[in-house]
């Protein structure tokens, strides 16, 4: 049995430690570079040569790109974001008023609509006049 045996201690602790420091700072690099190339093109006031220099910066020169962008430009960042969360939370709030349905449209609306459906001639009085019953009581 002359074959050399991996053993737990082997590999010590402090190492494990290093490892995992290490990995976790390359996932939080990734995660900051996704970021930021994110914020560039989210970013409204950049022109197309822009986004272009910024871009070309941050994927051929990553370290010294993000650095420089977050350095010039970070401050901004949390402000679009915030934009940008705002207007998707305003998008998904007109979302669900329009799946809603009827049932959220006030009795003028509802009125309105009846009178555009009778001004056409596809109901009679006598059925604008329940329908019209239907919805103011």
């Amino acid at each position: 049995m002359s074959a050399y045996v991996n053993l737990a201690y082997d590999y010590p602790v402090l190492g494990a430690f290093w490892t995992i420091l290490w990995i976790f700072l390359w996932v939080l690099w990734v995660m900051l570079l996704f970021r930021v190339i994110g914020d560039i093109f989210r970013d409204d006031q950049l022109g197309g040569w822009g986004k272009a220099a910024w871009l070309l910066f941050t994927v051929f020169l990553p370290f010294l790109g993000v650095f420089v962008y977050v350095l010039a430009r970070g401050r901004e960042m949390g402000k679009r974001e915030i934009r940008h969360a705002q207007a998707q939370r305003r998008a998904f709030d007109e979302y669900v008023r329009e799946a809603a349905g009827p049932g959220n449209r006030s009795a003028a609306d509802e009125l309105a609509k009846l009178s555009e459906i009778k001004a056409r001639g596809d109901i009679s009085d006598a059925e604008f006049q329940r329908a019209k019953e239907k919805i103011l009581h």
